[in-house]
Protein backbone atom coordinates (compact mmCIF):
# COMPACT_ATOMS: atom_id res chain seq x y z
CA UNK A 1 0.00 0.00 0.00
CA UNK A 2 1.31 3.58 -0.81
CA UNK A 3 0.35 6.21 1.90
CA UNK A 4 0.31 9.67 0.03
CA UNK A 5 1.71 12.99 2.16
CA UNK A 6 -1.85 15.54 2.18
CA UNK A 7 -0.68 18.83 1.66
CA UNK A 8 -1.15 19.58 5.36
CA UNK A 9 1.45 17.09 6.10
CA UNK A 10 5.12 18.17 7.15
CA UNK A 11 7.57 15.34 6.29
CA UNK A 12 11.24 15.20 8.35
CA UNK A 13 14.00 13.04 8.12
CA UNK A 14 14.63 12.41 11.44
CA UNK A 15 18.32 11.83 10.58
CA UNK A 16 19.04 15.58 9.54
CA UNK A 17 18.52 16.65 12.79
CA UNK A 18 21.05 16.76 15.34
CA UNK A 19 20.69 13.70 17.95
CA UNK A 20 21.29 16.27 20.90
CA UNK A 21 18.05 18.06 20.06
CA UNK A 22 15.64 15.81 18.19
CA UNK A 23 13.62 15.14 20.11
CA UNK A 24 13.04 18.74 21.78
CA UNK A 25 12.59 20.11 17.98
CA UNK A 26 9.75 17.42 17.19
CA UNK A 27 8.46 18.32 20.29
CA UNK A 28 8.05 21.66 19.13
CA UNK A 29 6.91 20.64 16.20
CA UNK A 30 4.13 18.77 17.66
CA UNK A 31 2.95 21.55 19.69
CA UNK A 32 2.05 24.21 16.66
CA UNK A 33 0.25 21.25 15.18
CA UNK A 34 -3.50 21.97 14.61
CA UNK A 35 -6.49 19.31 14.05
CA UNK A 36 -5.84 19.70 10.62
CA UNK A 37 -2.03 18.98 10.29
CA UNK A 38 0.08 16.40 10.65
CA UNK A 39 4.21 15.81 11.15
CA UNK A 40 4.96 12.49 9.51
CA UNK A 41 8.56 11.01 10.64
CA UNK A 42 11.15 8.88 8.87
CA UNK A 43 13.31 7.15 11.10
CA UNK A 44 15.79 4.35 11.07
CA UNK A 45 14.76 2.64 14.26
CA UNK A 46 11.55 2.67 16.40
CA UNK A 47 10.99 5.55 17.94
CA UNK A 48 9.49 4.49 21.29
CA UNK A 49 11.32 6.69 23.33
CA UNK A 50 9.71 10.07 21.31
CA UNK A 51 6.48 8.16 21.48
CA UNK A 52 6.51 7.60 25.54
CA UNK A 53 7.85 11.16 26.14
CA UNK A 54 4.71 12.99 23.91
CA UNK A 55 2.31 10.65 25.58
CA UNK A 56 3.87 11.28 29.20
CA UNK A 57 3.44 15.35 28.18
CA UNK A 58 0.16 15.43 25.98
CA UNK A 59 -1.89 12.59 26.80
CA UNK A 60 -5.28 11.48 24.53
CA UNK A 61 -4.43 14.70 22.39
CA UNK A 62 -0.74 12.77 20.91
CA UNK A 63 -2.27 10.66 18.03
CA UNK A 64 0.79 8.22 16.80
CA UNK A 65 0.05 5.95 13.61
CA UNK A 66 2.33 3.97 12.12
CA UNK A 67 3.07 4.01 8.77
CA UNK A 68 5.95 1.64 8.28
CA UNK A 69 7.55 -0.68 11.03
CA UNK A 70 10.98 -1.63 10.14
CA UNK A 71 13.37 -3.24 9.71
CA UNK A 72 15.54 -0.22 7.99
CA UNK A 73 12.64 2.42 8.15
CA UNK A 74 10.03 3.69 10.48
CA UNK A 75 7.39 6.08 9.60
CA UNK A 76 5.20 7.51 11.76
CA UNK A 77 2.41 10.13 11.50
CA UNK A 78 1.95 12.41 14.25
CA UNK A 79 -1.48 14.44 14.98
CA UNK A 80 -3.06 16.46 17.71
CA UNK A 81 -6.82 15.29 18.28
CA UNK A 82 -7.24 18.62 19.71
CA UNK A 83 -5.83 22.04 20.90
CA UNK A 84 -6.42 22.46 25.01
Amino acid sequence: MVEIAASSERIINVSDIDPRHRHTIIEQLFRHLTPETSLQLIVDHDPRQLRLRLEARHGSDCQWTYLEEGPDTWRVRLQQNSKG
